[in-house]
């Protein structure tokens, strides 16, 4: 089997200092504002779940499982990529986990139901109804403005998901792990991001920041 024709390189990532400030930045806008508090969920989703951006569009209520030994994110079938079902971990992050029940938890108080999307509008006259694509980027875009916008020319969203699996293998995640939760065809896919070096080491239980 022939090796993937195409490579990821540190630009494509972010450090986990960046990530640090992007997750710092939000938490101070976060007090007051639910725009920040859902902006901060869609950079956790792309950056350290590893789901493309159309997998956080349909991603559902019903599909982020809490409360249980391996809280998990459930893919369907249906919105993943080659129609490959997946479970994305939310165990080998404890700060991921902790900050997407927070924001479950907000969406369940705005009555929404389990097949209500997990990423939605929040203007109140449509409040709860699900967003494009290019919304998210562009949230996503508005979440990585700490970062300069040098740094942010560089970025787009899918870049969240280079970060993840990147920052997984760094953190000692075996390339089968990780290719199950990105939802990689093979391991020579996966296996493109072993070169890439993590700035710093991370905390126990927390990869990404």
């Amino acid at each position: 089997m022939m090796a993937p024709n195409w490579s990821v390189g540190p630009v494509q990532i972010l450090t986990r200092r960046e990530l640090a400030l992007v997750l710092s930045h939000l938490a101070f806008q976060s007090i007051r504002s639910r725009n920040a508090r859902m902006n901060r969920a869609i950079f956790r989703l792309a950056c350290c779940c590893g789901l493309r951006v159309s997998e956080i569009a349909w991603l559902r209520l019903a599909d982020v499982f809490l409360g249980i030994a391996r809280p998990h994110l459930r893919i369907r079938a249906e919105t993943a990529k080659g129609g490959r079902a997946r479970v994305v971990p939310l165990w080998w992050d404890a700060a991921t986990l902790a900050e997407l029940t927070k924001w479950k938890r907000e969406r369940e108080s705005q009555r929404a139901r389990p097949n209500d999307a997990m990423i939605c509008c929040l203007w109140p006259s449509r409040l709860g109804q699900r967003v494009i694509r290019h919304t998210i980027r562009e949230r996503f875009r508005s979440a990585c403005k700490a970062l300069g916008l040098e740094r942010l020319r560089t970025l787009t969203i899918h870049h969240g998901r280079h970060t993840f699996i990147s920052h997984a293998l760094a953190g000692g995640r075996t390339l089968a792990a990780v290719r199950q939760a990105a939802g990689h065809t093979t391991l020579l896919t996966t296996s493109v991001y072993l070169h890439i070096a993590v700035d710093d080491d991370a905390v126990p239980g927390q990869l990404f920041g």
